[in-house]
């Protein structure tokens, strides 16, 4: 009945109903060479590397308007019979709204294009940066099904260890596909990718400083605009891979559109010897395998409705690597993950600048866990599944210096879990099987306004209203505010903000038998896990020059029961903590490059961070706490300095190179035998060579850590023990696109 109850009162009238988060807007001014505005001029909006397009002309004070426009790179360009023709760039980045000036020029003047629009920095206060589809492709080890490289070569605070992303130290990020955010409450369970890299058209990654639209996992929001046909014109394309460690990555994708249906889908498959990371430096049982497939399909109903529809189903296979010293190596884990969703989306455009978006979606995620039975001290397995159901509708209305949205997201979980342990350890404690089937349902209302006072000062304020229902019923308000100020002529801009957001728990809770026996085995206890709840102070700076982009801010973080793992009686089955609190805190630096020579763009990334944890775990499997509770200390994934420097380089004959130097200082040491408080730190070298084969043959040659360093990770007690910095992986990846 509650569930029934819950989507009675989210289907309501979506009165509270922003434009989808996978959007912008772009608006302008054309006038004449005295500065009067000139009405009727066509104007043409263009994706720079898809035959995405929208016409409009400018009303009668000069003024044109596209809604509904996925975030990416465009030109816009605007031409008339009596004028010379001039032409923009522009980023568009989700939820804002640039405004370009155009100053036509007669044909008796020297042509000359005003580029007076607003870095897209500086119409959010959020640090974000965009990769696309080209650089995924070009960028060494990027394009491959259970890569990362297109997040951690190109965010800073970035990084993955013991099989997980972190970003600004932590591992609870949001995935937005086609601005639908996806659910998923668990912790640590999933080693899968959420969406394969080659079915992603632009990928926005936002780390910190969200605005109201945003909740629920706040270390990280990688918001990913897929591939939709607008690329091609009925084509299909067939990527082939293999490489050392009998890895293989393929894909066949096919898509097209007409002027009111582009339609994308695809199908691939993966596996490898080398998986997951590895607990010494010899490659032991780490094969991994999977498949999916992933559409999209966009419908233009008629000039003011669109339909939007994105669906993907995957199954992921991973051993788990052992130790070849141990002499149990003859033991064999492995860990089994499915995936799936689908978001219907309608977008419905009333008037310029008023916009409402409904999106339904689904999504299904399991994870099973099965120890080898002779496993010692233990064998254990873990099965859980999770159910979401739910939806978005958001408004947003721009209009003269305001840019607000409201809206509602909400959804219903279940899940079916499974736990069962066998000892091994001649203790004859036995743990009879528990299985559970635990609700949960989380409904969130928004309401966020940019306004600008000034052509250089930006304001924002919003405020996010969350109910969480699970083993806890929780009540957040987030309120958050920040501004830009752009400084006139220099255009640097300089933001700040400050916010509170709220993450829910996972569901699920250790009782009866089973928690008895790990008690009296552990002398552990299991606690009902609250959320968590964060507070962020950051501010920044922007500063372009001579087309040269550097992005610097600080942030300061600080968590009341900060979510974390940990594993049972030594195993790979690890159950959800909550750490008392924590505070992370760092700077951050981005460098982008324009065209060099028309043929290298360059980039750099930077973080030096610090992640600290106090006190003791209050949530999931708890030990006694000492009196008075520990202080700071250093959480297990702390790496003080992260940096990135590379590019890609356009070569003769139709030939390029891609490069990514990575420096880490080491992350945090919990072997007191091992001295210092961090591990050793260390650079790896990644490269990228391509050529072109006429118009539909492509080749290219990758290599990931050329220099085969060998480094220990972490060793924190973690998913497969202590881990070593993957070895060198040599791969030729082929394409061959072709009309069907």
């Amino acid at each position: 009945m509650r569930r029934v109850l819950f989507f009675v009162l989210f289907a309501l009238p979506l009165v509270g109903a922003c434009l989808a988060t996978v959007f912008g807007t772009v608006r302008g001014i054309v006038h004449d060479p005295q500065h009067r505005p000139v009405s009727g001029i066509e104007v043409v909006l263009k994706g720079t590397t898809s035959e995405f397009t929208l016409n409009a002309r400018t009303d009668d004070a000069g003024q044109f308007h596209f809604d509904a426009v996925p975030l990416g790179e465009y030109t816009v360009a605007v031409s008339d019979a009596n004028f010379v023709a001039a032409e923009q760039s522009v980023e568009v980045l989700s939820g804002t709204a640039p405004i370009l000036h155009f100053e036509l020029r007669l044909p008796t003047q020297n042509q000359t294009v005003v580029v007076s629009a607003d870095a897209a920095q500086t119409e959010t206060v959020t640090p974000t940066s965009l990769v696309d589809r080209l650089q995924i492709q070009e960028t060494p080890g990027a394009s491959r099904a259970n890569s990362l490289a297109m997040i951690t070569d190109y965010v800073p605070g970035a990084y993955f260890t013991h099989d997980q992303l972190h970003v600004r130290g932590g591992h609870q990020v949001s995935w937005l596909i086609d601005g639908v955010s996806i659910p998923n409450t668990n912790i640590a369970s999933n080693l899968g990718p959420q969406i394969d890299p080659k079915d992603i058209d632009t990928l926005e990654t936002q780390r910190g400083s969200y605005s109201a639209d945003y909740g629920d996992r706040t270390y990280g929001v990688f918001n990913v605009s897929p591939r939709t046909g607008f690329e091609r014109n009925n084509e299909a394309e067939l990527v082939l891979s293999a490489g050392n460690f009998y890895q293989t990555d393929d894909q066949l994708n096919f898509g097209g559109h007409t002027n009111s249906f582009a339609y994308y889908g695809s199908v691939s498959g993966n596996r490898t010897n080398l998986g997951l990371q590895t607990p010494t430096s010899a490659v032991v049982h780490d094969a991994a395998n999977g498949f999916g497939g992933f559409t999209s399909l966009i419908f233009n109903l008629d000039p003011h409705d669109q339909l939007r529809l994105i669906a993907q189903a995957r199954r992921d296979f991973y051993q788990v690597p052992v130790d070849s010293a141990d002499p149990t190596t003859n033991l064999r884990d492995v860990n089994r993950e499915n995936d799936s969703f689908a978001a219907f989306s309608w977008v419905r455009t009333f008037s310029p600048g008023l916009v409402l978006t409904a999106s339904p979606f689904f999504h299904y995620n399991s994870a099973n866990y099965r120890s080898d039975p002779l496993d010692t001290p233990s064998a254990t397995t873990q099965d859980r599944s999770s159910k979401y159901e739910g939806g978005q509708a958001n408004v947003s209305w721009i209009k003269g210096r305001n840019n607000a949205r409201m809206g509602l997201y909400g959804f219903a979980q279940q899940d079916d879990q499974f736990f069962h342990v066998v000892y091994n350890d001649g203790s004859g404690t036995v743990i009879p099987p528990l299985t559970q089937t635990p609700n949960g349902s989380l409904i969130a209302a928004f309401i966020e306004d940019q306004f600008k006072p000034a052509s250089w000062l930006t304001l924002n304020a919003g405020l996010r209203e969350t109910h969480f229902s699970g083993a806890l019923a929780e009540n957040a308000t987030s309120p958050r505010v920040g501004a830009s100020v752009r400084i006139p002529k220099l255009n640097w801009v300089f933001r700040g903000f400050y916010g509170h957001f709220y993450q829910a728990p996972p569901l699920g809770a250790l009782s009866g038998p089973a928690l008895d026996a790990i008690q009296n085995q552990q002398q552990l206890n299991f606690a009902r896990l609250p959320g968590e709840r964060d507070e962020e102070h950051q501010f920044g700076v922007t500063i372009p020059i001579k087309g040269w982009v550097l992005d610097a801010d600080n942030f300061l973080s600080r968590a009341t029961n900060f979510f974390d793992h940990n594993s049972l009686n030594n195993s790979n089955v690890f159950f959800p903590v909550d750490v008392q609190g924590a505070r992370i805190n760092g700077w951050e630096l981005t460098l982008r490059s324009p065209r060099v020579r028309n043929r290298a763009q360059l980039y750099l990334t930077y973080s030096n961070q610090l992640a600290l944890g106090r006190g003791c775990v209050v949530g999931g499997l708890i030990g006694a706490c000492p009196s008075p509770p520990p202080g700071y200390f250093f959480l297990d994934h702390d790496q003080r300095n992260t940096l990135h420097l590379g590019g890609q380089y356009t070569l003769p004959w139709r030939a390029y190179a891609s490069t990514d130097i990575y420096y880490a200082s080491g992350f945090s040491n919990s072997n007191a035998n091992i001295p210092g408080d961090h591990l050793q730190p260390h650079t790896t070298f990644d490269l990228s060579l391509g050529k072109g084969f006429g118009e539909r043959f492509s080749a290219n040659l990758q290599a990931v850590n050329v220099a085969n360093r060998r480094v220990l990770l972490d060793n924190s007690f973690t998913f497969g023990g202590t881990h070593y910095l993957n070895p060198r992986e040599i791969f030729v990846q082929l394409r061959y696109r072709f009309h069907y």
